[in-house]
């Protein structure tokens, strides 16, 4: 009897690591920024095209996480926090009154509050 259980538990559990591993070394959009901190693969889960991302609270516009393009402008303007791998001009961590003046913006925009970032 133990031989017979141990072929279905022997491919539940490859089919479970399977499953567990399946994230990770995914190749995400070479667009997308990359930090230090743990976002190795940063990709949010929105599109990108509005004018606000939700997931950092800040406009796309400035958003270095999501469009690794716009670092080397940041940088060059001296505007960067190397501490946290972003512009020290929306970085919440060493500036969190930041939060309230991009919410303020959005605010301004659309007449309600902001959705609450997922990763400030």
């Amino acid at each position: 009897m133990r031989t017979k259980l141990a072929s279905p538990m022997l491919a539940i559990f490859v089919g479970l690591a399977a499953v567990a591993m399946s994230g990770c070394n995914q190749q995400g959009d070479t667009t997308q920024a990359t930090s230090t901190e743990g976002h190795e693969n940063e990709t949010a889960d929105h599109d990108h095209s509005g004018w606000w991302c939700p997931e950092h609270g800040i406009p796309e516009e400035v958003c270095t996480r999501c469009n690794a393009s716009l670092i080397a402008e940041f940088k060059e303007k001296g505007d960067w926090c190397e501490t946290h791998n972003r512009p020290d001009s929306n970085c919440f961590h060493c500036h969190p009154e930041l939060e309230e003046k991009f919410a303020a913006r959005f605010v301004a925009k659309y007449g309600e509050q902001p959705p609450t970032p997922t990763d400030p």
